[in-house]
C-alpha cells in the first residue's frame, strides 16, 4: 500500500497563492485510504482552502474530483471535461500521479497535495509501517522474508552489526534488530546455514542507479 500524508495547509496556499481557479482531485485506489475516505479528505482540502482564501478577501474557485487513478491514462483522460475549467490542479494521490497529470497537460500547473512516505502493510486501523523501499533486485528469499534494507536503519546486508544489542537496534532503542530477527527465524527453520553461503552482490542499479526505472512486457495476443 502506498502510504502518503496530507502536506500542511500553508504549503498548499503557496502553491496557489497566484491561482484563482483550483481542482482539488483525489486518487481512490492504490493509497491507505478508502474512496470514502479519499473523498472526504477532498472535501475538507475544498473547504479549507476556500476558508483560508476568504480571509484574505481573495476569490477562488475550488473544483473537487476524484479518479480511482491517477497513475493510468485510462483514468487521466477523464480530466479531458475539466482541464480547461481550472489553472491548477492540487492532487492528493502519490508522486506518480502528479508526475503523469503533469506529463499529460504540461501547460496545467499540478502541485503535491500529499506527501508520499512509503510503501506499507496495515498492522491495525490507523496504524501502517513501511515493508518495502522498492529497490528492484529483492534478497527477502536470503532473509526469510525479512527485509534488511527496508528495516535496518543502516541497511546492513551482511549481519547485524557492533551496536545492536539484546535484539535492539543502536539506532532506534523501540526497533527490533532486523538481522537478529532473521537469524532467529532461519534457525527456528533449521536453516541457519543458509547464512554461510555467499550471494551475489546485490543489483543496486535496478533501485533507481541509472536513472528513471521502466518495465516493458510484451502483450500476448491470442493463446
Amino acid at each position: 500500500m502506498i502510504i502518503t500524508k496530507l502536506k500542511p495547509l500553508e504549503e498548499i496556499l503557496q502553491y496557489i497563492e497566484s491561482h484563482d481557479k483550483i481542482l482539488v482531485l483525489g486518487c481512490s485506489e492504490c493509497t491507505h485510504k478508502s474512496a470514502t475516505d479519499v473523498e472526504k479528505e477532498v472535501k475538507k482540502v475544498v473547504e479549507e482552502i476556500k476558508r483560508e482564501r476568504e480571509k484574505t478577501g481573495k476569490f477562488v474557485e475550488v473544483l473537487e474530483k476524484t479518479l480511482p487513478k491517477q497513475c493510468e491514462p485510462q483514468y487521466i483522460k477523464l480530466l479531458e471535461e475539466i482541464k480547461d475549467k481550472v489553472d491548477a490542479i492540487i492532487s492528493l494521490a502519490c508522486g506518480v500521479g502528479v508526475n503523469l497529470i503533469a506529463d499529460f497537460y504540461p501547460k496545467m500547473e499540478v502541485y503535491p497535495g500529499v506527501n508520499t512516505l512509503f510503501l506499507g502493510a496495515k498492522i491495525k486501523e490507523g496504524y501502517w509501517v513501511e515493508k518495502c523501499r522498492a529497490c528492484g533486485d529483492c534478497i527477502i528469499g536470503y532473509t526469510a522474508g525479512l527485509c534488511p534494507i527496508t528495516r535496518c536503519p543502516k541497511n546492513m546486508l551482511n549481519g547485524p552489526c557492533g551496536g545492536a544489542k539484546n535484539g535492539i537496534c543502536e539506532v532506534r532503542k523501540n526497533l527490533p534488530c532486523v538481522w537478529q530477527q532473521i537469524i532467529r527465524r532461519l534457525k527456528n527453520r533449521g536453516k541457519l546455514e543458509r547464512l554461510m553461503k555467499i550471494w551475489e552482490a546485490k543489483d543496486w542499479r535496478s533501485a533507481g542507479g541509472e536513472g528513471v526505472r521502466e518495465l516493458r512486457e510484451e502483450l500476448k495476443v491470442g493463446n
